[in-house]
């Protein structure tokens, strides 16, 4: 067993969870509120800008070529291939991609980012890799597993974000190589740091989700109930 499939197994719980989350499962089932997929939008994008600034980190962290052109090739990936997803959610309720941009991170996202962003710059590189991984490898997943579960045609409302996360995790078993191949080298406390960085991904991962179904706000901005 290697060091990412030992990862995997200690994180099954939080995969399993994400995969029966109800926004998830609203995916494959082709029903999900509307206002949750441009919660969802709003944050991902977000989000997925400062991924681009930790795959940025990893570059300067990164010892070789290979991981350079790796990070780099990541960098363009986010930039011109993941808002197809994002384009399918904004189709289905009718709303133009740039007017779910530039809002601010809700907490559960917020804290997300803030805690790769301390892995990035307190961390080592397998530090890094490991809180970054999560992101590829629980949405590859989902796509095989919606996809496999429902068997969704074309005409699926979301077909378009299912079967693009379905397609091979070339990225998910890029880094799954570079994190067992940094293990091996590692030292028990670097080892507790990086198994620490992968498993709150995971939860945060999931706690994304949940964010997204339930619209989540700071405490200042939720809507004020009437008595």
């Amino acid at each position: 067993m290697t060091f990412t499939d030992q990862l995997r197994k200690e994180s099954d719980d939080v995969f399993e969870a994400i995969f029966n989350h109800p926004f998830v499962q609203g995916i494959g089932k082709g029903d999900v509120p509307k206002e949750a997929l441009a919660h969802y939008i709003k944050a991902d994008y977000e989000y997925l800008s400062a991924f681009m600034h930790l795959y940025g980190i990893a570059i300067a962290k990164s010892a070789t070529r290979d991981g350079i052109v790796f990070f780099n090739k990541q960098i363009d990936f986010v930039l011109n291939s993941e808002s197809h997803p994002h384009h399918n959610f904004c189709d289905h309720i009718g709303v133009g991609y740039d007017e779910l941009q530039g809002y601010p991170l809700p907490p559960t996202a917020d804290h997300y980012v803030k805690h790769m962003m301390y892995h990035a710059h307190m961390g080592s590189l397998g530090e890094l890799v490991a809180a970054l991984l999560p992101c590829p490898w629980t949405y590859f997943e989902i796509g095989k597993t919606l996809m496999k579960q429902y068997q969704p045609k074309e005409d699926h409302p979301f077909y378009p974000w299912i079967s693009f996360y379905a397609d091979p995790g070339i990225v998910e078993l890029e880094m799954r190589k570079q994190l067992d191949e940094i293990a091996e080298n590692a030292s028990p406390s670097d080892l507790i740091k990086i198994k620490d960085a992968f498993r709150k991904s995971c939860q945060l991962e999931l706690g994304f989700w949940e964010m997204s179904i339930t619209c989540e706000a700071w405490p200042s901005e939720k809507k004020v109930m009437s008595k």
